[in-house]
């Protein structure tokens, strides 16, 4: 579906064009920006900040266009209303959690959203530092319109915000033989990540427009959003885009490592079998919905890919041999990732139960990773955390620790590392997801909960560590509690995220470096 575009006058275009950016926006008018496609209005929001929502970043990718590269977003004449969400991108309803603000769904959804300071009339604004947030939903869900995401809060602290939609699931990533062959370059699958790259190209062409540099952009994302961020850091496409990165529980260096392309060409035409497609036309010529159930009873995922073009190599060996972004990272996870009856079931948390539970996990390694997770002198507590850490780490904490020991060991750049252990009202810890309206200051924004005056002081706290972080690569700043930086290795300072934040010594070598035995890698 098109966003729908409000025709002004061309001569009320050539007379904006010829306004310096910083001063397109004035708090008695709805604000305005010039992007290279044209002119979008958008609006100032109660907070004072404005906001431009659903701007085109790419063409509709839909009819042969399914599953290609992102094409450029069309150009309009006159002014363009951007004060609605864009659709969201195809997708299942998977998480009780989302909570989306766009009308509909739509495969046609590559839109971008922008919050910007509004400048005081007639003051030209200095360039400001760039936040780019790719959301969360295990590349199966999720959309910008999130309010978990909304940019207002960031935008306060004088940093241009952007939300990005992009391709899911299917749509997003599916790889397939005919895929390939008609690629220009000889891959398949990854189209949620090209859109990712496209939106930062987007970026870096138009960010000044909304008072933003182009030259301090800071990509970010939680879940997903945050393996997005270790895909950018490597990708080609992204090269040069990047000025900081902030991953939130989540990379591509962890047990789940991306499919290798053969292999997910071989997925992706058994898929296409499964569901009476005998070839590429047919699927192209399956309309979004029917195709979008048929992967649902298909009971199939899709995942990234290694496909030798969005990923040249394996992550892990990329980051490896420092063919990364050289920039700041700040990364972590949350204590409670993951949940003791994954590892337990429903069996009580006894020493017996989780040595049993290692031993089909780990087999003739069960007595190793015992002691790595629990120790001796163990209680029932003790049992519950260690099947929690456990499940956490194989789920995400193991690969987001990869990740920061990797980039800290081979790229020349601070890296700062957290743990986030503050548990939402009523909730029995700090799972998955927590630490996102906090860090962006959205509490409000989740009616769920009876934030406390706590839940308040630490959102202030995230929210001051990562304005300073994206502002300068340093999240250390006045009035909050010195973060050191990460160390490769035992011993790592972490900053511990929770009431009264604090540094202290990483608890968990003895975890990974089990992980790192289980699958064989040597630093």
């Amino acid at each position: 579906m098109n966003r729908p575009a409000h025709l002004l006058f061309a001569a009320s275009a050539l007379a904006l064009a010829s306004l310096p950016a910083a001063a397109q926006t004035s708090p008695a008018k709805a604000p305005r920006a010039i992007t290279a496609s044209g002119v979008v209005e958008g609006a100032v929001e109660p907070s004072g900040v404005a906001s431009y929502k659903g701007i085109p970043y790419a063409a509709p990718p839909v009819g042969d266009l399914r599953w290609k590269a992102p094409q450029p977003a069309a150009k309009w004449r006159g002014v363009r209303a951007a004060t609605q969400f864009g659709p969201r991108p195809m997708q299942l309803p998977l998480f009780a959690d989302m909570v989306f603000r766009s009308d509909t769904s739509s495969e046609d959804s590559l839109y971008l959203n922008v919050w910007t300071p509004v400048p005081p009339p007639k003051v030209k604004a200095s360039k400001l530092p760039v936040l780019v947030y790719f959301y969360g939903g295990g590349f199966a869900a999720g959309d910008s319109s999130e309010p978990r995401y909304d940019g207002a809060a960031m935008a306060a602290k004088g940093i241009v915000t952007v939300t990005v939609n992009y391709r899911l699931n299917v749509f997003g990533f599916l790889a397939h033989p005919e895929l390939t062959a008609e690629s220009p370059h000889k891959a398949s699958g990854n189209y949620g990540l090209m859109d990712q790259a496209a939106a930062l190209q987007w970026v870096n062409k138009n960010i000044a427009a909304f008072g933003g540099d182009p030259a301090r952009v800071t990509i970010a994302g939680e879940s997903a959003g945050s393996f997005s961020v270790s895909a950018q850091m490597i990708s080609p496409l992204a090269k040069g885009l990047i000025a900081g990165a902030i991953g939130e529980s989540g990379s591509l260096l962890g047990l789940f490592a991306p499919q290798k392309l053969a292999d997910g060409e071989r997925a992706g035409a058994a898929f296409a079998a499964k569901i009476g497609a005998p070839n590429l036309a047919a699927l192209r010529a399956m309309p979004a919905q029917q195709l979008l159930d048929a992967m649902s009873n298909a009971r199939t995922g899709f995942f990234v890919i290694e496909d030798g073009y969005v990923l040249p190599r394996a992550p892990d060996l990329l980051y490896a041999a420092g063919q990364q972004a050289k920039v700041p990272l700040l990364a972590g996870w949350n204590s409670h990732e993951g949940s003791a009856k994954q590892v337990l079931g429903e069996n009580e948390p006894t020493v017996e139960n989780f040595t049993a539970a290692l031993q089909k996990l780990y087999g003739d390694q069960a007595d190793t990773a015992r002691q790595a997770y629990l120790g001796d002198g163990a209680s029932a507590n003790d049992v519950t955390a260690a099947a929690v850490n456990l499940a956490s780490d194989r789920f995400i904490s193991y690969g987001t620790w990869n990740w920061i020991d990797s980039h800290a060991r081979n790229s020349g750049k601070p890296v700062w590392r957290y743990l986030y252990t503050r548990a939402r009202p009523g909730d029995p810890g700090a799972s998955h997801s927590a630490e996102i309206e906090y860090a962006l200051g959205n509490l409000d924004g989740n009616k769920t909960y009876a934030w406390t005056l706590d839940d308040r002081a630490l959102s202030q706290q995230m929210q001051g560590y990562f304005a300073n972080f994206i502002k300068t690569g340093n999240p250390n700043g006045a009035g909050l509690p010195n973060w050191q930086k990460a160390q490769p290795g035992a011993g790592s300072p972490v900053m511990l995220l929770d009431v009264a934040p604090h540094t202290i010594a990483a608890p968990d070598d003895a975890r990974f470096q089990f992980q790192d035995a289980v699958a064989g890698k040597k630093r």
